[in-house]
């Protein structure tokens, strides 16, 4: 027996963005790899990339993201000596 099934069925009114092709798609028609999803409307899935990008951006100036910790060269200088 298969350890993961090849085609995944979507449930009715489940929209995809297809990265691949740059379509939306009802449905999951092309491999999990290449898309964004699912949504609950065709409209969200057009908007994919856009959601994507303004995610991306709160992720980068999120300071969480790039807290350090102590001790891990975090005021830019050269480790100490032993």
């Amino acid at each position: 027996m298969a350890l993961f099934k090849r085609r995944t069925v979507g449930k009715p009114g489940e929209w995809f963005y297809c990265l691949k092709h740059g379509t939306v798609e009802e449905g999951p028609q092309c491999r999990a790899a290449d898309r964004f999803g699912p949504y609950d409307t065709r409209e969200e899935a057009a908007h994919a990339m856009d959601t994507a990008r303004e995610r991306n951006l709160e992720w980068e100036t999120d300071p969480k993201w790039h807290d350090m910790g102590k001790g891990e060269g975090d005021d830019g200088g050269e480790p100490p000596s032993s």
